[in-house]
């Protein structure tokens, strides 16, 4: 109930994330008190934020002192959070559709840093949330952009395979799904066995004979192309 300082969790934001974490800890049990925007937030134990970015100063500043309280941002630091002393943070690598659609399963990291309780406390919920905490302690722009390169640009990369297949081609409503085997078998061959061993093509062989015909082909789409 709101104002008991008893309430194992306090969730503070209902996005997709905030959804998927209720969701999964109070089917085990857990004791969760989620707010949603505009409600007051108790004191607790363990707060956990899963506002957005440019949210999480200002609701840090909202939160009762003396709990552990976390962030799920993984571009923020811990400064974030004043003037919380037991600050810390939990960003899961991973894109959460919301409950209602489906909770990711598998391995799935998560990086932690803080103080020590801090640490402690976020590594406990990431195992309640079936997550594998690893630890983040070094520049916090180089893990978020780690995070970014590998979120992201994978699916700027089939986007644009797609578009090439098309011209070749290909119907566009099945293009992405025809690349998507190759491609997800690419991912999970470089994460299993290490992108040097796993490279293949042209340019592994170092055919560049091969190669040059495709660049000219490209000579249309320099973005593409370089």
């Amino acid at each position: 109930m709101p104002g008991d300082s008893s309430t194992l969790l306090v969730l503070v934001g209902r996005g997709r994330l905030g959804r998927t974490v209720e969701t999964q800890l109070r089917a085990k049990g857990w004791t969760v008190h989620a707010i949603g925007r505009g409600e007051t937030i108790p004191a607790a134990p363990l707060t956990y934020l899963t506002v957005p970015d440019a949210q999480v100063a200002t609701v840090a500043r909202q939160v009762p002192v003396g709990g552990v309280v976390l962030h799920a941002s993984g571009a923020l630091g811990l400064d974030a959070l004043q003037p919380h002393r037991l600050a810390g943070s939990l960003h899961p690598l991973m894109t959460f559709p919301g409950p209602e659609h489906a909770i990711p399963t598998g391995e799935l990291p998560a990086a932690v840093a803080g103080s020590p309780p801090a640490v402690a406390m976020a590594q406990s919920l990431a195992r309640a949330l079936d997550w594998t905490p690893f630890g983040v302690t070094g520049d916090r722009r180089l893990y978020h952009a780690a995070a970014v390169i590998a979120g992201n640009f994978a699916t700027t990369l089939l986007h644009e395979a797609a578009q090439l297949l098309v011209e070749a081609g290909a119907e566009p409503a099945e293009a992405a799904r025809m690349l998507a085997p190759l491609a997800l078998a690419s991912i999970r061959n470089a994460a299993e066995k290490g992108p040097a061993r796993t490279l293949t093509g042209p340019v592994a062989r170092g055919d560049e004979a091969v190669i040059r015909a495709p660049r000219a082909a490209l000579a249309h789409s320099p973005a593409v192309r370089e």
